[in-house]
């Protein structure tokens, strides 16, 4: 994803175009081979192809929807709501008119939500890093 740093980070190795099996996808994004087929399940993710032996095969646009759906996560998005901006997103490489512009207000809630669930943990970090401060203070003190 262009400009969001949104997408994968590619290492070695990495070609446009370039088919991946699951375990090199896990490897790539950083996901388990379960959560990615959890994520299949769900409906967020489909390979874009299947080897001659039933092999699940990723492009790099399927690398960058992985990512996307890793980085929803940890801000306590659900997957009805992953799938949602997934649609956002796919829907805005194609659109025009007054649809783009839905698209974009729709993109933005998202961003908006993202943004105010970030300085939510920014503020439990702070807490329990001045929870942790304030343990290491006794056991320094009872230590003498």
């Amino acid at each position: 994803m262009a400009g969001g740093g949104a997408g994968p980070e590619h290492g070695p190795g990495s070609a446009p175009g370039r088919l991946v099996q699951i375990g090199e996808a896990a490897e790539r994004v950083g996901l388990s081979i379960r959560t990615i087929r959890h994520y299949e399940e769900a409906g967020l993710i489909v390979p874009s192809a299947r080897s001659e032996g039933g092999f699940r095969l990723y492009d790099e646009a399927d690398l960058d929807r992985l990512t996307v759906v890793k980085r929803m996560k940890p801000l306590g998005f659900t997957l009805e709501e992953m799938r949602d901006l997934l649609t956002v997103l796919d829907a805005l490489a194609t659109a025009g008119g007054a649809d783009r512009g839905e698209l974009l207000d729709r993109l933005g809630m998202f961003h908006d939500t993202a943004a105010t669930r970030v300085t939510a943990l920014r503020r439990q970090l702070a807490m329990a890093e001045e929870f942790a401060g304030t343990l290491r203070a006794k056991l320094d003190h009872h230590r003498g």
